[in-house]
């Protein structure tokens, strides 16, 4: 039954694969490119081991060869991403999707059939590059990194070309012209590209079982790229546009309908909207109520066992020194006269913000990945103070409470809407386009935010401003 309904990806797979073969101005900058960049990252990794090496910076050096592989292996991906950037978009051009479309095969066994050659491609060249380039060390006499290391390099460019492979298959099924796929391109190497950043970060700071987390969170993205690309490949969009058009107006009355929903006024949106919007959301907001406990659990029990080791591992003047700025009470009247309602208030909305830019990025992983963090700070210091000798129920009851009772549930409320959005769009809806929904799930977390979290959040400042600072005041004088 599996090998049936496989057998019709694997023949479109191979015809895609043979088409790739004939076209010799696709081979031939690959091969040229991926052979020639390896050398020329030689030679760059050599002037940079000399100038480390006259300055003694060993530490660098053991860092840089695993760096220079996450490189090479990421520039052969984006050579060949133009592949599957045309991959439906170039048949229509061509005039050969029609016949393509005629088959009696599935959408989405045509969409994984351009999916697996999409990935084939970039990944063999990525691995040829990282190849050539641990064989030109070895001939060197450099230490390699470590097998361990290796295998998590090669995990983490395999991620990263079927995460790009999958927002360019994604575009090519949504754009009308090869130009336009080409150009929002630009949407998959710059995130990715800083992606790489952040994990150098990682291997330059030695945190190699860090980087299964990056593996495996960007495996997670990668599997909703593809749940989205499906949920939303229609076989006539392919067929029936020709010009994709900006129309702000059709945007805006979308939004705006979405919004407003039934209700005639502002009483009837609190009394009928709001209510609706909460009950599509009650799931996301179990959810998210049950990761802001485990957030603070890890981070209460992480900081607990860390802590300890943190302070035995200190010189005996390093010791004197934190016991002294320990001792040292803070001046808790000079603090609250720096808080304001507008400067609290401002920072938490620039939070909320953040949360939906970096959700509408990453299908609202990054989003619940940063809400989880602040809950998880909050587990941390609450577990700091109770090794310092201080009752962190005190702390909690009086510096978090007041306020908290207030500005965690709209955190959850905002977070829960990011999560919504995130499984709506990885939801299939023959009825609605992919335009529609991301922007009705945009009015609803709009509803949230606007009718819930902001005056939440208001009152929040006040008490964090005003009342707060006193109650502290009163416990830790």
């Amino acid at each position: 039954m599996i090998k049936r309904y496989l057998s019709p990806v694997w023949l479109i797979a191979k015809r895609e694969i043979r088409d790739q073969f004939r076209d010799w101005r696709i081979l031939f900058p690959l091969v040229v490119l991926t052979l020639i960049f390896p050398l020329i990252m030689n030679m760059v990794a050599h002037e940079a081991v000399a100038f480390v090496t006259k300055y003694s910076g060993t530490l660098i050096l053991d860092r840089l060869v695993p760096f220079s592989v996450l490189i090479i292996g990421f520039f052969p991906i984006t050579v060949s991403l133009v592949v599957a950037l045309e991959s439906f978009v170039g048949e229509k051009e061509r005039g050969t999707i029609e016949p393509l479309l005629s088959t009696p095969l599935l959408d989405w066994q045509l969409y994984l059939g351009k999916l697996l050659v999409g990935v084939l491609t970039p990944l063999l060249a990525s691995f040829l590059a990282v190849t050539l380039y641990l064989l030109i060390l070895a001939r060197q006499e450099i230490n390699l990194p470590d097998a361990f290391l290796i295998v998590q390099l090669l995990a983490l460019n395999t991620a990263h070309t079927v995460l790009m492979v999958s927002g360019a298959i994604a575009i090519s099924a949504q754009s009308t012209s090869v130009r336009a796929a080409n150009l929002l391109a630009s949407f998959i190497v710059i995130p990715v590209a800083f992606l790489i950043q952040g994990e150098s970060a990682m291997m330059f700071w030695g945190n190699k079982k860090i980087l299964w987390l990056a593996v495996l969170a960007v495996s997670i993205l990668t599997a909703l790229l593809i749940r989205v690309g499906l949920a939303h490949f229609r076989r006539e969009y392919l067929l029936g546009r020709e010009i994709d058009v900006l129309n702000l107006r059709w945007m805006w009355c979308t939004f705006a309908r979405a919004f407003q929903g039934r209700a005639g006024s502002l009483l009837e949106w609190y009394r009928i909207e709001l209510p609706a919007v909460l009950h599509k959301m009650r799931f996301p907001i179990a959810l998210i109520v049950i990761l802001a406990l485990i957030a603070g659990w890890i981070g209460s029990a992480w900081t607990s066992l860390r802590f300890p080791e943190v302070v035995a591992g200190m010189s005996p003047q390093e010791l004197g020194r934190f016991t002294a700025d320990l001792k040292k009470s803070p001046n808790l009247i000079e603090l609250g006269s720096h808080l304001s309602v507008p400067l609290i208030l401002g920072h938490n909305l620039q939070a909320v913000g953040a949360t939906l830019i970096v959700g509408l990025f990453s299908f609202s992983v990054l989003g619940v990945l940063a809400y989880f963090a602040n809950m998880g700070v909050v587990g941390a210091v609450l577990a700091l103070f109770k090794i310092l000798g201080f009752s962190p129920w005190t702390l909690f009851f009086t510096g978090v409470l007041p306020h908290g009772i207030f500005e965690i549930p709209a955190v959850m409320l905002s977070s829960a809407a990011v999560l919504r959005m995130g499984a709506v769009l990885v939801t299939p809806d023959a009825t609605k386009t992919m335009g529609e929904v991301l922007l009705e799930t945009l009015a609803d977390w709009f509803k949230i935010v606007i009718g819930l979290v902001v005056p939440l959040l208001v009152i929040a400042a006040v008490i964090e401003t005003y009342i707060t600072p006193l109650l502290l005041l009163r416990v830790f004088r």
